[in-house]
């Protein structure tokens, strides 16, 4: 991120302050952030504010009117954005955007631009669902350029529950990153990922179970990718920490605990998918047997007998058509090469990503990941330590470069 151009425009809405946060995490990672505040958003947050989170002077349309730059401020900040934020986005610069109206600093920098902008609406539910509010929403977006996140539904500072939640920081935050990373293309459009993320849970009785560390993250992070790039998702997923699901309010979710129930559900939405990512860290064997009522401690075996799972790439790759793609993961350590090969011959996949887990900031629960992308072709690519939303975007790209069956 770091070195990347983003401009953030900020309107007259409460939930301006939320803005704040998205300004210095940006600023934080080392991104230049330049911010626009409108009149009605200096009443909430002030220039000085913005300034200091961003590191960098903030622009009002006094500047705008007033300035003695050799060219038009609007035209600079323009050309310099690589991304636009407009956040929160209120009924007033939403309509100014539907008709091409441009009035001030925000709306004419809009114009003289030819950057992706991410659109984050916040307003009163009534206000939100106003016909007039929802056809210049649609309309807005029938603009290649225009990329939308949120609102979410919930409690809104005035008090109502309901449609026109700002989306939450970490949102933002995720989606400009995908944007900077795609420069707003949306070349997964009209296609239908399945994805399954997080650990499974093999019980033996109603409270002891066999697990692993996966926490979901890769998972969600390839699904945030998928839905920013234009594909419809469905992510199977294991028990996640219900925070890391929220981002996924526009993806079908299916909650699943054992690698039968996992394996279930990934069977039946199958036939609907074009390309199949197994992210989830699935048990390989389950206890023998499964005890209805907790056992006492005194009671527990001193050996447990140990049965075999399913294997769901195997399975699956069996039934997958021949225009279907099937990515798999190998999550290793040591040497993760030869391992994955031998994997993605045997399971007969058509790429595989092996991650090694026993290097610092990767594998589990990290927000980080690495990983050597092989494909059944003999294609190799390396993706070097990054997020794990980065890394879904290069995976992404490499299934692509898949040759059609």
């Amino acid at each position: 991120m770091s070195a990347r151009r983003v401009l953030v425009g900020i309107g007259g809405g409460v939930a301006a302050y939320k803005v704040c946060e998205v300004i210095s995490s940006l600023a934080k990672a080392g991104v230049e952030v330049r911010v626009i505040l409108t009149a009605g958003a200096q009443r909430f947050v002030t220039p000085l504010t913005v300034a200091t989170l961003s590191r960098q002077p903030a622009f009002t349309d006094a500047e705008f009117w007033n300035s003695t730059q050799g060219r038009p401020l609007h035209i600079q900040l323009g050309e310099w954005a690589e991304v636009m934020l407009i956040a929160p986005l209120t009924a007033n610069t939403l309509a100014k955007l539907a008709y091409g109206l441009a009035d001030n600093l925000l709306t004419n920098t809009v114009l003289a631009s030819t950057c992706p902008i991410l659109l984050a609406p916040a307003m009163n539910t009534e206000m939100w669902e106003q016909r007039s509010v929802q056809r210049n929403w649609q309309q807005v977006q029938q603009d290649s350029r225009v990329h939308t996140e949120g609102p979410e539904s919930g409690l809104l500072a005035c008090d109502r529950i309901g449609a026109g939640r700002i989306a939450e920081p970490p949102q933002i935050l995720a989606h400009l990153e995908s944007l900077l990373f795609t420069k707003g293309k949306r070349d997964l459009s009209g296609k239908r990922l399945l994805i399954n993320a997080g650990g499974t849970r093999e019980h033996f009785d109603p409270v002891r179970f066999i697990g692993n560390p996966a926490t979901g993250k890769m998972g969600v992070a390839l699904a945030q990718a998928a839905l920013h790039r234009g594909a419809a998702v469905t992510l199977v997923h294991g028990p996640i920490e219900a925070t890391l699901l929220d981002p996924l309010q526009n993806t079908r979710r299916i909650a699943v605990t054992s690698a039968a129930e996992m394996h279930q559900a990934m069977t039946e939405c199958l036939p609907d998918a074009d390309w199949i990512i197994l992210s989830a860290a699935v048990a390989d064997v389950k206890p023998a047997e499964f005890h209805a009522s907790k056992l006492p401690k005194a009671e527990l075996p001193t050996c447990l007998p140990l049965a075999p799972v399913v294997d769901i790439a195997a399975a699956l790759s069996q039934l997958k058509h021949p225009q279907q793609r099937l990515i798999g993961f190998a999550a290793q350590t040591g040497e993760i090469v030869t391992p994955a090969l031998e994997k993605l011959q045997r399971k007969q996949l058509d790429a595989i990503a092996a991650n090694p887990i026993d290097q610092p900031n990767s594998g589990f629960g990290s927000d980080q990941n690495q990983a050597i992308l092989l494909d059944n072709t003999g294609r190799k690519v390396a993706i070097a330590p990054c997020t794990k939303l980065q890394m879904a975007h290069q995976l992404y790209d490499f299934v692509q470069g898949i040759a059609p069956a």
